[in-house]
Parts: structure tokens; C-alpha cells; sequence
């Protein structure tokens, strides 16, 4: 008997190394951006109509050099709804994280997301966490805390900017998760793209319905700085994606640390800022948290590979 070709895209590792290496660097760019932009005056509410309405042409694009409209067809709309809304809160946090926070500080706390993912998959999707990884939440989680720096925190006061910022870019992370455990739900049935398409077509309606009370005029080094948030944006947005197709996510998500050089190059060279020490000692019990997940999730792909294959 002849197998069934397989409809999977064709699987090529060191592309979708590249690829989510890409998806990296613009998501450093961009957030960089922000931080420009929010020095000129730009209220987030219309950093984040532009992140959002610059990839819609991109996308409209795509899709009519592919499979046209149709490849945004859905019968979950509801579903994507939520993951707009859950999507568009995690973006405000993380935008907001990195307006009062040094790049690196963000970043380093944002890269929690793999601990908090694996909590939620256990809590909401039940999937089976044993001692190993628990134990690498454990490890990632002490970690968060002292990136975090409670006590200085409190010494300080929670009203501060840095411990504001901090409290948000947590928040950010956690959402983030969250959005996570929503997408693999929605990618059971749907595709990436139109994954992409709904989060950006859904969340510009109340970004949209907001911007009018917000947006100033700017200058033209304002509106390219905006624009590049934008395309920075979408190409991370697409090289995430793309990353997904070629590679499984234990091999890809690895990559995302990456991110913690490219934030500490542009801290350095655009703000003058360098990570606080806690974030140096913090940082690598949450890749090291994160890398173990990565791995542990790797294994569990083989082993149930070879169970199928049995």
C-alpha cells in the first residue's frame, strides 16, 4: 500500500532558525521604535493602530498571490474575537513595558513567557507537566524575581515608573501565555495567516474608534518612524510565522533569546542604557527555565512519534 502524500508544508530546520532569528531582530527594531516614538510624543493608542494597520496590505498581498480571499475564511469568528481582544491587551502591556523600562529589562521579563505557558497548558488545556518541568518553572519564576527586585520595588514604591514598568511588562508576559495556549487552540483549525489577519482586522475596530483623540500631527521623521514600526511589525509577524511552517516550536522557540542581544545592543546604542544588575543574574536562570521546556518539549515530540510509528 502507497502512503498518503502528506499536505504539511516540507520541513527545513535551518530555515525556520532563520527565519524566527529575523522574527527577532524586528521584534527588537520595533520595539525600539516605540520607545523613539513615545519620546516625540506619540500616545500608544496610535503606536498601536499603526502596528497593526501597516500589515493589512501585506497581507491582502499575500493572499491574492495565493489562494485569494478566501484564505481568510472562517467559521470561528467568536474565537478570534477573544484572541484579538486577549492579543491587543498583551501588546498594550508590552509596549508599555518597554516605554519605562531599559530594553533589556523588558525584554529579559518578557521571555518569562515560556514558564507561564507551560502553567497555563497544564491549568487550562491539562496537559501533563511532570516534576522535570515544574521544576524549570520553579527555577524560571525565581528568576522573574529577581530581574523583578521586589524589595527595591517596595523600597521605592509601587507607584514608580521602573516599578510600574515592571508590574506592566510582567503583565505583558503573562497575556502573552495566554494569547499562546488561544492560538494553539485556533490552529487546529485555522491558518497562520488568517490567524494574523483577524488579530489585526479585529483589534484596529476599538484602536480605531480611540485614535481620533489621541493622534497629533507629527513631522516626517515622525510619520518614517511610524511607518517602520509598522513594517517592523509585520515582518516579525510574518517571520513567526513562517519560522512555524518550516520547524517544529521546540526547535524554533529556542531562538527567541536572541532577542535579549539585540535589546541590550539597542538599549546601548540608541538610549545609552545598559541592563541593572539584577537582570544579569536573572536572565540566565530564565533561559536556561525556558531552554529546558524547549528541550523537554522535544523529547516529548520523538516519543510520540515512536509511539505512533509502534
Amino acid at each position: 500500500m502507497v502512503a498518503a502524500e502528506s499536505s504539511a508544508p516540507p520541513q527545513h530546520y535551518l530555515g525556520g532558525i532563520a527565519l524566527r532569528l529575523v522574527a527577532m531582530a524586528s521584534l527588537s527594531g520595533m520595539y525600539a521604535v516605540v520607545k523613539l516614538v513615545d519620546a516625540a510624543g506619540v500616545h500608544i493608542v496610535e503606536s498601536l493602530f499603526w502596528r497593526q494597520a501597516v500589515i493589512l496590505p501585506l497581507l491582502f498581498g499575500w493572499a491574492m498571490t495565493h489562494d485569494g480571499l478566501a484564505t481568510f475564511r472562517t467559521r470561528r469568528f467568536a474565537i478570534h474575537t477573544r484572541r484579538a481582544m486577549m492579543g491587543l491587551t498583551g501588546m498594550v502591556f508590552n509596549f508599555g513595558g518597554m516605554i519605562f523600562l531599559p530594553m533589556a529589562e523588558a525584554t529579559t521579563i518578557n521571555l518569562s513567557v515560556p514558564i507561564f505557558a507551560v502553567i497555563f497548558a497544564a491549568l487550562f488545556l491539562h496537559e501533563p507537566t511532570g516534576r522535570a518541568r515544574w521544576s524549570a518553572v520553579i527555577a524560571g519564576f525565581i528568576g522573574v524575581l529577581i530581574v523583578l527586585n521586589p524589595t527595591s520595588m517596595l523600597a521605592g514604591g509601587l507607584n514608580g515608573s521602573h516599578a510600574m514598568g515592571a508590574l506592566i511588562a510582567l503583565g505583558g508576559a503573562i497575556m502573552t501565555a495566554l494569547v499562546t495556549i488561544q492560538i494553539r487552540d485556533l490552529g487546529r483549525t485555522e491558518s497562520a495567516i488568517a490567524i494574523v489577519f483577524w488579530f489585526s482586522m479585529i483589534s484596529l475596530v476599538p484602536l480605531g474608534i480611540a485614535l481620533p483623540f489621541f493622534i497629533t500631527p507629527h513631522s516626517l521623521g515622525v510619520w518614517a518612524l511610524l511607518i517602520g514600526l509598522g513594517l517592523a511589525g509585520a515582518v516579525a509577524q510574518m517571520s513567526l510565522t513562517g519560522a512555524l511552517r518550516l520547524a517544529p516550536v521546540a526547535v524554533v522557540t529556542p531562538m527567541d533569546y536572541s532577542s535579549l542581544l539585540w535589546s541590550i545592543a539597542c538599549g546601548w546604542w540608541l538610549f545609552g542604557t545598559l541592563p541593572a544588575d539584577t537582570t544579569w543574574i536573572g536572565a540566565p536562570l530564565i533561559i536556561a527555565s525556558g531552554l529546558f521546556i524547549a528541550w523537554r518539549e522535544h523529547r516529548r515530540q520523538i516519543e510520540r512519534a515512536k509511539d505512533i510509528a509502534a
